[in-house]
């Protein structure tokens, strides 16, 4: 049996460790991909005994070689610089680490060209299956995964097109809710600061949310289309100033996570706080609650989504489950002084 710790400077290898264990490359292989049926749990403590003291780490690449799966997953983000996005890949490497894979994170700017590229040098690499936020070209998903035959799942929005995998969030029903509370508290004229809806089925079902809720009111709105990178804080002063009317109690409502910010210094330029002026927006937790006022928003479950899409994703590559599997998680509202 082996024993005590070797110091090794040059970098271990499976050879090295089938001969501390006194066994094959094969064995220790089949033990590294967790093949275990054929092994005696004798060889099994003893491979484990020489991984542990020499911090033996395998490679992906040969570990792919054998098990045929590299334990990579392509990870796209339409927008990684907001918190619902690193919520997001918190929870995608929380369950990641936890089952053995690694995974490539890549921005797409909800710009289809980048995503293509992204996907193409994914599997260029070797991934075993994708996370996406999709964009608006839902068709080539499905011939994504019928050509690669690679496992997707997609988060943050639902695909109406063809059968799939996918994790959101009730935005629609948080909308809605959130929208006739403030009804509730007397808001007379209603204002929705958005980014092209078109793009994603979130924003179409976040911008139902708000109209629905104000239709079944009998209660009207103003609209302002935002592009991000493009329209400034200025713009939207300059909007509100010509909206919005000192007699009537207004809210705007942000469905967007980048946009809310911009929006909120927009409204601080016209001191707002001190207006018959209510703002609500999405997530953005990290300064919301600090800002003065705080901002009123609706909190999705983000490092719960991430989880439960890599959940699904890793089940459907290990092959165990493979009928499709879409789950709607549900969304808080943090009520505060920007809607009092």
């Amino acid at each position: 049996m082996y024993k005590g710790i070797v110091t090794m400077s040059r970098k271990i290898t499976i050879k090295n460790i089938a001969e501390m264990a006194q066994t094959s490359k094969t064995t220790v292989s089949f033990y590294l991909n967790g093949r275990y049926e054929k092994m005696s749990q004798e060889t099994r403590e003893k491979i484990k005994n020489v991984i542990q003291e020499t911090g033996y780490e395998p490679s992906i690449v040969a570990r792919s070689l054998n098990s045929k799966r590299t334990k990579l997953i392509g990870v796209l983000i339409g927008d990684i610089t907001n918190s619902f996005s690193n919520q997001i890949v918190k929870g995608i490497e929380n369950i990641a680490q936890k089952r053995g894979y690694q995974v490539i994170v890549g921005n797409s700017n909800y710009d289809p060209e980048s995503e293509d590229r992204y996907i193409e040098n994914m599997l260029r690499l070797g991934v075993d299956g994708f996370i996406i936020q999709p964009t608006s070209n839902f068709r080539k998903y499905a011939k994504i995964s019928q050509e690669t035959k690679k496992s997707l799942v997609f988060f943050d929005s639902q695909l109406y097109e063809h059968r799939s995998n996918w994790v959101k969030t009730n935005n629609y029903d948080a909308v809605y809710d959130a929208t006739q509370a403030c009804v509730q508290k007397g808001y007379e004229d209603f204002i929705i600061i958005t980014a092209d809806t078109s793009l994603l089925s979130t924003r179409i079902e976040r911008a139902s949310g708000y109209i629905d809720a104000l239709t079944d009111s009998s209660l009207s709105y103003a609209t302002y289309i935002i592009d991000d990178g493009q329209t400034t804080v200025e713009d939207i002063s300059l909007f509100l100033q010509n909206t919005v009317r000192a007699d009537r109690k207004t809210l705007v409502f942000v469905p967007n996570c980048w946009a809310l910010p911009i929006v909120f210094t927009a409204l601080k330029k016209m001191k707002f706080q001190d207006m018959n002026i209510g703002l609500i927006g999405f997530d953005n937790t990290e300064w919301t609650d600090l800002s003065s006022p705080s901002v009123t928003t609706i909190v999705q479950p983000a490092f719960q989504e991430g989880e439960q899409a890599t959940k699904i994703l890793i089940d459907q590559i290990e092959g165990l489950d493979q009928e499709e599997r879409q789950q709607v998680l549900n969304c808080s509202i943090n009520w505060r002084e920007s809607t009092k």
